[in-house]
C-alpha cells in the first residue's frame, strides 16, 4: 500500500489556491471536473504525495465546519525564518508563532524542532516544522 492523498472541501477554491500554491509552494498536479464538484490535487515537486482540494459546486453558505477529529497537515521548511517572511509577504499571520520543541527520544537523547502554525483560508490547521 502507498499513501497518495488526503482530500479536504473548500469554500473558496481561489483563496484556497493561492494559499497552497503561494505559502506552501505546492504545484498542480491534476485537475478533474465531476457533475458536481472540482477537484484540484497539489503536490510537491515530486509529486509523492498529494492534497485534494474539492470545490463543490454547491457549497453550503458559510462554508463546511472542521470536525474535531482532524488535526492538521504537516509541511518541513529548511528556514523558518525565510518562510516567516515569505508568509508575512504575502498577509498571512502564523496561528502560532515559531517556537522551539524539545523532543526526547527513548535512548534518552535530545532533539530539538522549530515549529510553528498557520490556518488555511478555511481555518485546516498546518504545522511547519523546520528541519
Amino acid at each position: 500500500m502507498k499513501f497518495l492523498h488526503s482530500m479536504i472541501r473548500v469554500k473558496d477554491i481561489k483563496k484556497a489556491l493561492d494559499f497552497y500554491q503561494d505559502v506552501l509552494e505546492l504545484k498542480i498536479q491534476d485537475k478533474k471536473t465531476l457533475d458536481d464538484c472540482e477537484l484540484y490535487f497539489l503536490a510537491e515537486y515530486d509529486g509523492a504525495v498529494e492534497i485534494e482540494l474539492t470545490n463543490n459546486f454547491e457549497t453550503p453558505e458559510n462554508g463546511y465546519e472542521n470536525g474535531n477529529c482532524f488535526g492538521h497537515f504537516a509541511f518541513a521548511t529548511n528556514d523558518m525564518e525565510a518562510f516567516s517572511k515569505r508568509l508575512k509577504a504575502l498577509g498571512y499571520e502564523f496561528l502560532y508563532e515559531p517556537y522551539e520543541l524539545t523532543l526526547k527520544a527513548s535512548d534518552g537523547t535530545s532533539k530539538v524542532k522549530k515549529i510553528a502554525f498557520i490556518k488555511d483560508p478555511d481555518g485546516n490547521e498546518i504545522e511547519i516544522i523546520q528541519k
